[in-house]
C-alpha cells in the first residue's frame, strides 16, 4: 500500500488569505461553474468544437477560485501528433486534477470515494473518472483494461503513480501497475511536473492535501488562499516500450529534471487533439 511521510505538519501555520469580498465571490463563480457548466456539456448546448475549451476554461476559472495560477513551460516536440497519450504526474492535492484539466481535459483514475464527495463527486462523475479501490488489488487488471481501452480509442487518460499525495517537498516512486496499460495499447506517455510556489518563486505546501485534513477543510483553506503559482512542465513524450517498471522509472525522472527559468503559456496536451495519511488517486 503507498504511504506517505507527510502530514499536518507540512503545511504552512499562515497564508496570505484574501478579504471576506473575494471569498464570497469566489464560492458564487464555484456555484455557478459547478452547476451550470456540468448541464451545457450534457444537454450537448455547447458544440462538440467548443467543450474541450469550455472545460480547459471552466477549470482556470475554479484555479483562481482557490487562488492558484498556472503556467506552463512546453518541453514537447512541437509536431503534431494524434492517438491516445497516458498522462503521469506527481501527486500533491485534489487541485491537481484541475490544474491537468486546465492544460488539457483528460479522464482521471481516482479513488472510488472520491465519487460520494458532493459536488466534487458530481464533477468526477460527469469527466468520467474510472474509480479504482487500492484495497481490492483483485480489481486493479480490470482497472488497467479500461484505461488500455480508452487509450486505443484515443482518449487522454491521467494518472497519478505515486498512489499517494506528497506536500511537493518529498518525493515518492512511480508504481507501475496503471503504465501497463500505456505498454499494452502501445501509446506514449506524457510526463507531467508540478510545482507549486509562492508569487516569489519559493515552494509552497499551502495547496497540499495530506495528512487527517478532511476535503471540506482542505477547500475552505484553499478558497481563502490568496496567491500560489503551480509550474507545470509538459516533458517530452515517453515511448511505452515493452517493460513497465523501466517506463514507470524514465516518467519518475522525467517529472523531476531541474525546470529553466522561463515558464510560457498554456499549450495542449495530445497534439492535435489538443487535448502522513496517504490520500490515494490510484493504486500504480
Amino acid at each position: 500500500m503507498p504511504s506517505s511521510p507527510c502530514g499536518i505538519r507540512c503545511l504552512p501555520d499562515g497564508t496570505d488569505r484574501v478579504g471576506l469580498p473575494t471569498v464570497w465571490l469566489r464560492i458564487a463563480t464555484v456555484a455557478v461553474v459547478l452547476t451550470v457548466v456540468p448541464l451545457l456539456l450534457a444537454g450537448r448546448m455547447i458544440p462538440a468544437a467548443r467543450r474541450e475549451s469550455t472545460v480547459r476554461r471552466s477549470a482556470r476559472l475554479l484555479l483562481w477560485c482557490v487562488g492558484i495560477r498556472p503556467t506552463i513551460d512546453d518541453r514537447r516536440d512541437r509536431r503534431a501528433r494524434a492517438g491516445g497519450v497516458l498522462v503521469v504526474a506527481p501527486h500533491i492535492s485534489w487541485t491537481d486534477v484541475l490544474v491537468l484539466t486546465a492544460v488539457a481535459p483528460a479522464e482521471f483514475v481516482a479513488r472510488a470515494d472520491l465519487l460520494d464527495w458532493g459536488l466534487l463527486g458530481a464533477l468526477a462523475r460527469r469527466m468520467r473518472v474510472i474509480p479504482i479501490e487500492r484495497e481490492r488489488l483483485r480489481l486493479l487488471p480490470a482497472v488497467i483494461e479500461r484505461v488500455r481501452t480508452r487509450l486505443l480509442e484515443g482518449g487522454c487518460v491521467a494518472v497519478f503513480p505515486e498512489g499517494t499525495t506528497r506536500c511537493g517537498r518529498s518525493h515518492g516512486g512511480f508504481r507501475p501497475a496503471l503504465l501497463q496499460a500505456a505498454v499494452d495499447a502501445q501509446c506514449p506517455v506524457q510526463p507531467v511536473g508540478l510545482r507549486y510556489g509562492e508569487r516569489g518563486g519559493d515552494l509552497t505546501a499551502a495547496p497540499a492535501f495530506v495528512g487527517d485534513e478532511t476535503i471540506g477543510s482542505s477547500i475552505r483553506r484553499m478558497i481563502r488562499n490568496r496567491g500560489v503559482v503551480v509550474e507545470v512542465v509538459l516533458a517530452p513524450l515517453e515511448h511505452p516500450g515493452r517493460d513497465r517498471h523501466d517506463l514507470a522509472a524514465r516518467c519518475a525522472r522525467a517529472v523531476r529534471a531541474e525546470r529553466p527559468v522561463e515558464a510560457v503559456t498554456f499549450l495542449p496536451v495530445g497534439g492535435s487533439r489538443a487535448g502522513g495519511t496517504a490520500r490515494t488517486v490510484d493504486a500504480a
